[in-house]
């Protein structure tokens, strides 16, 4: 494709999001209306709404880059964890609905049960976990394009980052919502049109190849005959959705939702969507493998498409500008409640909230075109370790014997078992080592470092709750900050 083509696709896409999101805006909206769009949405809406922020254009990359790499389980464990936040948001977020009506983020339901100091950890986490996830999908858009049509990668970047932090910033959350629902079906429909066009052109082929092993790389298992890797599925599983919980795009989706049948109907549409999406994604990277090595196995999908004519080209420009766009929107919006209601204490005012969200892309640009893949997993695995440690002295808070102090501890006690387990299993530098890099001897997701982290915290939080249950109630406690 003619790259004059490309770029004009590319404007286009973006006017079009970029229109809808400035028309979006309610020019009089008050903080809490920016940050939450409170009690405005049906789950039809909502469900749209957390698939689309929730399908980056990772979705391009890596789940065919864990089936080229992982086999059977982890192409399970990689969509099961796609769709498992979403389900616990079903199930957890009417609860904390109920208990904070006037919530933003989750962070303020933990300082309404914890404290303050665990309100500014958990917003820590979750602002670098999703700064992260913000800065590698602006890589991802960059290599997507030029992959696609030889695009320098800091076009489509700056394209992406200057239209979507302009009607963010202006918007907020409604601009956000709104823009999602365009982007949901659009990202809907072109890949299920994709996958029709691939599985409908030669399906007995693609089936052979994905069940055959590489034969050629031998980093590469990549065959869905694979049975043996479920230990790595079961970890990505595990860190993943541990650090998704912490995704504040999807807390503020709960108090937008108009009622708590609203939010747990459309979390469960979206766990529906992306459940399968992931999963044949995932097979397709398995599909690469079995044809043999490629250069660039994160681009594994690409592959596939090499051959392809210009109007299937020109289709996923499109899509890859909606998965960006209706990741990237959302991410920007809710670093900034994150920032202006856990970190700054809920003083950040709108025009300063507005100024933020500017100032995140700069930052996030230049970390997109400096940090190489292996610094964006090694990242994205940290924050993954210090979610895993955090999320059950957190969620369980719901239960009313839960004390404050105990939830603190186990979170503490979470990194600590870790450092046990590494003591336990080598020595102590082993066990200090596994809190920044938590990978076993493959560079993958390590399943006993994060089922150490996720347990110990448990067994603390539940251990000492009892130790403290003659205490002051933890209710008390909360009322208190």
């Amino acid at each position: 494709m003619e790259t004059n083509i490309a770029y004009g696709l590319m404007i286009v896409t973006l006017g079009f999001f970029g229109y809808v999101g400035y028309n979006a805006a309610n020019r009089d909206m008050d903080s809490d209306t920016y940050l939450s769009a409170r009690g405005t949405q049906n789950w039809v809406r909502i469900g749209l709404s957390l698939f689309a922020s929730g399908m980056g254009i990772w979705i391009l990359f890596g789940p065919s880059e864990v089936g080229y790499y992982g086999g059977f389980w982890d192409v399970v464990g990689y969509a099961l964890s796609a769709s498992t936040p979403f389900l616990l948001l079903a199930y957890v977020g009417p609860m904390i609905r109920d208990r904070l009506p006037d919530g933003v983020t989750l962070a303020d339901y933990v300082r309404m049960r914890i404290g303050r100091p665990m309100q500014i950890y958990v917003g820590l986490i979750s602002v670098a976990y999703m700064f992260t996830f913000l800065f590698a999908e602006f890589t991802a858009i960059g290599k997507a394009m030029n992959t696609l049509v030889g695009m320098d990668p800091l076009i489509p970047m700056l394209a992406v980052a200057g239209v979507t932090a302009a009607y963010t910033a202006y918007g907020g959350l409604p601009a956000s919502l709104q823009t999602d629902r365009w982007q949901a079906w659009v990202i809907i429909w072109l890949i299920v049109a994709l996958l029709l066009i691939l599985f409908g052109a030669d399906a007995g082929s693609l089936i052979s190849d994905a069940k055959a092993y590489n034969p050629e790389d031998a980093w590469s298992i990549g065959s869905m005959s694979y049975m043996d890797s479920f230990a790595s599925g079961l970890a990505l599983v595990i860190a993943i959705t541990a650090a998704e919980m912490f995704s504040q795009g999807n807390w503020q989706r709960a108090w937008a939702s108009e009622d708590n049948e609203a939010l747990k109907k459309g979390s469960l549409l979206a766990a529906g969507i992306v459940l399968p999406l992931v999963f044949v994604m995932g097979v397709l990277g398995t599909v690469v493998a079995g044809q043999g090595a490629v250069n660039d196995p994160s681009a594994a999908f690409f592959y596939l498409i090499g051959d392809a004519g210009t109007l299937l080209i020109a289709a996923f420009i499109v899509l890859g500008i909606a998965l960006v766009c209706s990741s990237a929107d959302t991410l920007q919006n809710a670093v900034i409640a994150s920032i202006s209601r856990d970190l700054s204490d809920g003083k950040m005012e709108l025009k300063h909230a507005r100024i933020a969200t500017i100032t995140l892309i700069p930052i996030a640009i230049y970390l997109a075109t400096t940090m190489d893949a292996l610094s964006v997993f090694g990242i994205f695995l940290f924050a993954d370790l210090l979610a895993a440690a955090t999320v059950l002295p957190v969620l369980l808070t719901l239960w009313d014997k839960i004390h404050s102090r105990a939830s603190l501890a186990g979170a503490i006690s979470g990194l600590l078992a870790v450092v046990a387990y590494g003591a336990f299993t080598a020595d102590i530098s082993t066990g200090i080592g596994y809190l920044t890099s938590p990978t076993n001897e493959w560079g993958l997701a390590n399943l006993n470092v994060f089922l150490s982290a996720l347990i110990g915290s448990g067994i603390v939080t539940i251990g000492l709750s009892f130790i403290l249950s003659d205490e002051t109630p933890p209710e008390s406690v909360g009322e208190s900050e």
